[in-house]
């Protein structure tokens, strides 16, 4: 039986149920959706042999979607620890689950992902080719980085981030460019040296066919990574990233052609000021793909805060059209994030995208804060809670700081804006209906 990707029944003409399931949770057309991943600005990323999956669209008109990134590593094998960071991530709203393990017993625990939940579930196969074997790169032969690609599309995973963007020409443009930072992808920092140890071209790129080829068996969204981002705020926008995004354009079409569903990814650190436009760059460059950003982190020195430096990036990146935001947590740059780390980076990523919703005009976004808001002005604790994007810290602190009259709080007690307003109005209505009541005897 011949399976078709998302893509490709799209432009026959074909409803799938994956775009029934998305097209009903974003409140938008069926028919609407289905165009736009005929024409590549939605994607739906859903490996066949995902049975778990509750499949999310991700791009033109739909909620900006956040991603959470966990996994082992040497240092942090524990893998019961990880899943519960995942389960506990779909609980607090997270849509995506990137595997980001390096190290150790990867294959078992993204099966284990695959098998147990319903997010979307994203790699990055490269990791698997060196992480898991002792060998030094010059001994790697250029065909088990098409391996890793298959053995993922295998274990059942709907996206893989692809470094085919870095080249022998960008390495070379890399050493002349005089940034601070250099490479950070990590995927991407395997490719160089790879590149460098072989003298041959990144296989990524000149197999490129055969990559497609895998994602198409199995409708594997390629996400094509950026191996060049920038690493601090004075390395963006340089001659490295563009020149990146200009290849990762051209092997957009390609993988469009092979009806394979793309994404594109970036930066990064970037100062705010620059957001805007190269959010607005990489959809003009690539073609309108879905553009999947992770911060921008918009500025360098604080360390144990960076979900913050993050979230204001994201915030204005999915307003001027990013659609997909990986979350930043405190302990980016520091440490493998702990649980307690995750909530606060996915929490903040979240606030980040229905800021940016709101922005975008996406369906039910404003209805959100107008619930609120109206709970709010009627003094209805419990309905604000419930509407919370994080019920239980807005429950707890209400809890811990009990005031004296319960129409109120403990900054502003009998002084609350709200109560005054509240009464005000009541007496303003009481006192109109009473004369209107003697106008009438």
């Amino acid at each position: 039986m011949t399976h078709l990707t998302q893509i490709a029944a799209a432009r026959e003409g074909i409803l799938t149920q994956e775009m029934a399931t998305v097209a009903e949770a974003e409140g938008i057309s069926a028919e609407v959706l289905r165009r736009r991943i005929a024409e590549g600005s939605v994607v739906i990323p859903a490996n066949r042999l995902h049975a778990s999956l509750k499949p999310k669209g991700i791009g033109e008109g739909l909620r900006t979607k956040v991603n959470v990134n966990l996994g082992i590593s040497r240092d942090s094998p524990d893998l019961e620890a990880e899943m519960a960071k995942a389960t506990r991530a779909m609980a607090l709203g997270a849509d995506a689950i990137m595997d980001l393990s390096c190290e150790g017993d990867t294959r078992a625990f993204r099966r284990r992902l695959v098998g147990s939940l319903p997010a979307t579930i994203g790699t990055v196969p490269a990791y698997d080719v060196l992480g898991c074997r002792e060998r030094d790169f010059a001994d790697i032969p250029a065909d088990d980085w098409l391996a890793a690609v298959e053995n993922h599309a295998q274990d059942g995973v709907d996206f893989m981030t692809i470094h085919a963007g870095i080249t022998r020409e960008s390495v070379e443009r890399l050493q002349r460019s005089g940034r601070i930072m250099s490479i950070v992808s990590r995927g991407g920092s395997l490719l160089y040296a790879w590149m460098q140890a072989t003298g041959q071209e990144n296989p990524f790129y000149s197999h490129y066919d055969e990559v497609l080829s895998l994602c198409a068996q199995y409708d594997v969204t390629i996400s094509l990574g950026d191996a060049g981002r920038p690493g601090c705020t004075s390395d963006a926008t340089d001659a490295v990233q563009v020149a990146e995004l200009i290849t990762l354009g051209e092997l957009a079409l390609r993988a469009r052609e092979r009806e394979v569903q793309v994404m594109i990814e970036g930066p990064g650190h970037m100062p705010i000021d620059q957001v805007e436009a190269n959010v607005l760059l990489a959809k003009r460059l690539c073609h309108g793909a879905p553009f999947y950003v992770l911060g921008p982190l918009v500025t360098d020195v604080a360390p144990g805060y960076d979900h913050i430096t993050s979230a204001i990036g994201g915030a204005v990146a999915a307003a001027a059209g990013a659609d997909f935001l990986c979350y930043v947590t405190p302990a980016e740059h520091l440490r493998l994030p702990t649980a307690e780390d995750m909530e606060e980076g996915l929490v903040a990523t979240r606030i980040a995208a229905h800021a940016a919703d709101l922005a975008k005009g996406i369906p039910d976004a404003q209805e959100w804060d107008d619930h609120i808001s109206r709970a709010r002005r009627d003094l209805d604790w419990e309905a604000m809670f419930a509407l919370a994007l994080d019920p239980a810290k807005a429950r707890r602190y209400r809890e811990e700081s009990r005031p004296g009259d319960e129409d109120t709080c403990t900054m502003c007690g009998r002084l609350c804006a709200v109560r005054t307003m509240n009464r005000a109005v009541a007496e303003l209505d009481s006192s109109m209906f009473n004369m209107q009541t003697k106008e009438r005897r």
